[in-house]
């Protein structure tokens, strides 16, 4: 089964009734990244393999529509527990001009993104396997960033404390986060309420499929100042 051309298909169908209008160039590139993600992931657990049929739309898709809530200055993100390479590869295709590191702490899954990167010819992006956290990886990447992204289930409270070593003077943090998010919202806001310039919660909704956010993901989006 020619898988590039189903998701090809797919992907068209959710971006056309989101409005959304990325070209054939960058729909093309999505598509063969799931296809590659779907043949690394018989040897590597990058997602879960229950969810392998909904690819495009959970972690394709959602990861590209992500670029519609970055802020237009951006120049460079940082992807903080990438895994498979999201949302960090989708955003690559769907921003050219904006560069990015995406990082990961297993060894195995940098080396398939690192795959993935290659073979898309994604020439504005690298992987790094390492912890953020990490002192050495904090002096390279010291004040780097104007946008941190992640996926990844990490609290948002240990997401500032990440990001903030990384990131320029003004930054974003933006993050995919699931489940009912008051409390821990309110226990980063009490620690870092002094950088918080503007915070805003999106629900990822989107049609045809998930009109009313039954999924239940929303996008925080914090804007930071130093």
């Amino acid at each position: 089964m020619d898988y590039q051309e189903q998701y090809l298909r797919e992907l068209k169908q959710l971006f056309w009734a989101n409005s959304i209008t990325p070209n054939i160039y960058q729909l093309e590139r999505l598509a063969h990244f799931a296809a590659l993600l779907r043949e690394k992931n018989e040897t590597v657990n990058l997602i879960s393999r229950r969810d392998i049929k909904n690819i495009i739309e959970n972690h394709v898709f959602i990861s590209a529509l992500i670029s519609e809530y970055l802020p237009d200055k951006g120049t460079k993100f940082l992807d903080i527990g990438t895994g498979g390479g999201f949302p960090g590869i989708p955003i690559a295709i769907m921003n050219q001009f904006l560069r990015g590191v995406l990082v990961d702490s297993t060894a195995k899954k940098i080396d398939a993104v690192r795959e993935f990167i290659s073979k898309l010819k994604l020439s504005n992006i690298v992987a790094e396997n390492n912890r953020v956290e990490d002192e050495k990886f904090k002096e390279k990447y010291a004040n780097s960033f104007d946008i941190v992204v992640s996926r990844a289930t990490v609290p948002l409270i240990i997401l500032f404390r990440y990001a903030l070593p990384l990131v320029k003077n003004k930054a974003y943090i933006i993050s995919v986060k699931g489940g009912k998010l008051d409390e821990e919202f309110a226990k980063a806001e009490m620690k870092y309420k002094s950088y918080i310039k503007k915070s805003t919660i999106f629900d990822l909704s989107y049609k045809p499929n998930n009109i009313r956010n039954t999924k239940g993901k929303k996008l925080i989006v914090l804007e930071l100042s130093k």
